[in-house]
């Protein structure tokens, strides 16, 4: 036991087995070896030592808390719940058990049941720093940041060094638009351990909200490590960023986050090609036929076709720090990408003389595979309700909103009149076309808004208030695209204030290209 705790791991474990050899029912023994075993990661085989020391012994709580840890490290959280709940039954003030199963319950995406857990470990212990930090990150997950700041500030009081409670406070500032105090927060984590990933991750965030493109970008590799669902892809030939002279070679520049990142780095292909390099694509099967013709481009493949043979690769998205791209030099002239002149002739034909024609874009992808980026999609997505005061604008307006957010387009709410041609587009070539036939577009922060631009089209587009790192702060153009004009909310979930000012400046917008004169929106607005 004292080798144990002084954390000889393999020689306790040895000491465990000797004991074990002689008394194979010794439930100490068995659920002693299987912490060992767990604390060594190898959580499956911890399972099966703990679950025979709980038989043996079932009335004590500390097995079922570590078979829960155990069964939590194996990734089966449903059964740790389970466990966690027996050791509280016999030990209703367990604050290390209501801690875990909060820890559980997150993993399950149940945050509202989490954070009751988390609020009774605190109440039990009040100095226990682990359960006011997981309740901290818990009320973050519920996007209850004002009230996660005080949490994880206790869990600092109690432990002054605690990295994770930094980088996460850290975390909650920056989805406040408090972006200085973020970038302390996460650097003092940086301090304590220089290579925390998520903290380097989290600090590259702020620093491209703020501007600061060289740190930014440097920090941003560090998304290879940190905890994040979406990844760069890895392959055998070498990474480039910029450290070797590329001509005569054959790179590939493969997409690795969603259809809007894409479409924004995807720029950089021209350059790389500029270098001397033969340039590869691979992107999302829907972008594969717009991009076929990109400048400098030779080949494009969807992600999951064959490959052939290539030198060198490299995330697009990691393309600004191999190219050395600063704020000032960003490459924004447009239109870097372009539509089927046929296709786009086609639309202009078919859409409607005399008012203007304004493309609209209300919702992301839900994307329910993964709760975070699902959660921000919740925040920067609309109902087509909700732009129901642009019908009083003198436009006319054009459904490009794909996936079932789409439905509500057929037919549109009460006191809304929206073409919707979506079922003619099959890909983003499609979208593209139509884009081009279009006089603007309104989007949320999605993929369309990035076509939109891509294309030297003017576009609208309503950010969140926790917005995007790519949009910088406190202004309304972006330096990424000429044609684009933001308009933020002022406070978190306020669409009201935003679509109301969309309104009234499509409305004069609309008059200053011969549009209709302006209505009186539906409800006396």
């Amino acid at each position: 036991m004292q080798r144990h705790q002084s954390g000889a791991l393999v020689e306790a474990e040895a000491l465990y087995r000797q004991v074990l050899a002689s008394e194979p029912r010794n439930a100490d023994a068995l659920h002693l070896l299987g912490v060992a075993c767990s604390q060594q990661g190898r959580h499956d085989e911890a399972v099966e030592l703990i679950l025979k020391a709980s038989k043996i012994a079932p009335a004590s709580a500390a097995m079922h808390l570590n078979l829960g840890n155990a069964l939590l490290g194996a990734g089966r959280h449903s059964e740790a719940v389970a466990r966690y709940r027996k050791a509280l039954a016999l030990e209703p003030r367990n604050a290390i058990a209501h801690r875990n199963l909060g820890s559980a319950l997150n993993a399950l995406n149940r945050p509202a049941e989490a954070e009751a857990c988390y609020r009774k470990s605190v109440a039990v212990q009040p100095g226990y720093a682990k359960a006011h930090y997981g309740l901290g990150v818990t009320l973050m997950e519920l996007d209850r940041n004002e009230e996660a700041i005080p949490c994880l500030v206790r869990a600092l009081t109690v432990r002054p060094n605690f990295a994770h409670a930094h980088n996460n406070l850290g975390g909650a500032l920056r989805c406040l638009n408090r972006y200085r105090e973020a970038l302390a927060s996460v650097e003092k984590a940086l301090t304590l351990e220089p290579d925390h990933a998520d903290a380097h991750w989290n600090r590259s965030v702020v620093r491209l909200a703020l501007g600061d493109y060289r740190g930014g970008w440097e920090d941003y590799e560090w998304r290879r490590r940190a905890a994040l669902r979406s990844k760069p892809s890895e392959f055998a030939q070498p990474l480039w960023l910029g450290q070797s002279a590329l001509s005569g070679k054959t790179i590939l520049l493969h997409a690795e986050q969603g259809l809007g990142d894409t479409l924004q780095f995807v720029r950089y292909a021209p350059f790389v090609a500029q270098l001397g390099a033969r340039v590869m694509l691979q992107v999302q099967a829907p972008l594969k036929r717009l991009l076929a013709g990109m400048e400098g481009v030779s080949a494009v493949y969807s992600i999951g076709e064959a490959l052939p043979g290539f030198d060198c690769h490299c995330p697009m998205m990691s393309l600004p720090h191999a190219l050395g791209t600063e704020l000032a030099d960003i490459p924004a002239a447009t239109p870097y990408l372009r539509a089927d002149p046929a296709g786009a002739g086609r639309w202009r034909a078919r859409l409607t003389k005399g008012a203007p024609n304004v493309g609209l874009v209300w919702a992301g992808a839900a994307r329910e595979h993964d709760v975070r980026a699902n959660r921000v999609d919740r925040r920067r997505s609309l109902s087509l309700a909700q732009l129901e005061p642009l019908s009083g604008a003198g436009v006319r307006l054009v459904s490009l909103q794909k996936g079932p957010p789409g439905k509500e387009a057929r037919p549109p709410p009460p006191g809304m009149e929206v073409l919707d041609p979506t079922s003619e587009l099959d890909d983003f070539a499609d979208t593209a076309a139509l884009v081009e036939a279009l006089d603007l577009v309104i989007s949320v922060d999605t993929s369309v808004a990035h076509l939109a631009g891509a294309l030297g089209k003017p576009v609208w587009i309503l950010s969140r208030f926790d917005g995007c790192w790519r949009w910088l702060l406190d202004r309304d153009d972006s330096p990424w695209y000429p044609t684009a004009r933001l308009f933020r909310q002022p406070a978190p979930g306020d669409w009201d204030t935003v679509i109301a000012r969309v309104a009234q400046e499509l409305s004069a917008w609309g008059e200053s290209m011969g549009g209709e004169p302006k209505k009186s929106p539906p409800g006396g607005r």
